[in-house]
């Protein structure tokens, strides 16, 4: 694992400042463990989903939780609010351009992207600990991406989601959002296509 994966306005700019930090300082600690092939979703005590033996962990429809503000701006400048894709299936992964198991995944995402864009299913990225948006967008081209990301350099986004639901603990860290806007399933680790086939045909076969 490498090191990467471990006067009157004044007032205000102070506290700008440190809630970044605090907020630098929490997404750190989410995702210390990270940028590995995986981690434990804690699926033990009051939470309302399963935690599957293939890494991916999912909830009964009438048991998933609704997914937090998620809205921004994008890597290249735009704005996206991931609830005015409701109606759709969302595939929602977590990267970084640092992050080596994301770099492996990356082409699988678009090509499964691409595959199911007819059947009503939307993309998108949320991309976290990148300083600038700069080595995103040179990720996104050599990888080909070509679905929105959201840019989160301190990772407030992942943040919003309740703890002991499907929340996103690591990066990277894919989500299935049902058509309603809830997170159906969840996991933790990079994704083969095959993998990521199989764990988007349950919600997508969802009526």
């Amino acid at each position: 694992m490498s090191a990467a994966c471990r006067a009157d306005q004044r007032p205000n700019r102070t506290r700008s400042r440190a809630a970044l930090l605090t907020a630098g300082a929490a997404v750190a600690a989410l995702v210390l463990s990270a940028c590995g092939s995986g981690g434990t979703s804690g699926g033990a005590g009051n939470t309302n989903f399963v935690a599957g033996k293939n890494g991916v962990d999912t909830a009964a429809k009438g048991e998933r939780a609704a997914i937090p503000d998620l809205s921004g701006k994008t890597i290249d400048g735009k704005q996206l609010d991931v609830r005015d894709y409701k109606g759709k299936v969302v595939v929602l992964n977590v990267w970084g351009s640092w992050c080596g198991p994301c770099r492996a995944e990356a082409k699988n995402l678009e090509t499964v992207s691409q595959d199911t864009k007819d059947q009503g299913v939307q993309f998108v990225g949320i991309n976290t600990r990148d300083t600038s948006t700069g080595p995103a967008l040179a990720f996104e081209k050599e990888f080909g991406v070509t679905y929105p990301s959201l840019y989160d350099p301190t990772g407030k986004l992942m943040l919003r989601f309740k703890k002991g639901t499907l929340n996103p603990q690591l990066i990277p860290s894919t989500l299935i959002i049902d058509r309603d806007g809830k997170v159906a399933a969840r996991t933790l680790q990079a994704l083969s296509e095959d993998s990521l086939r199989k764990m988007l045909a349950p919600v997508l076969a969802e009526k």
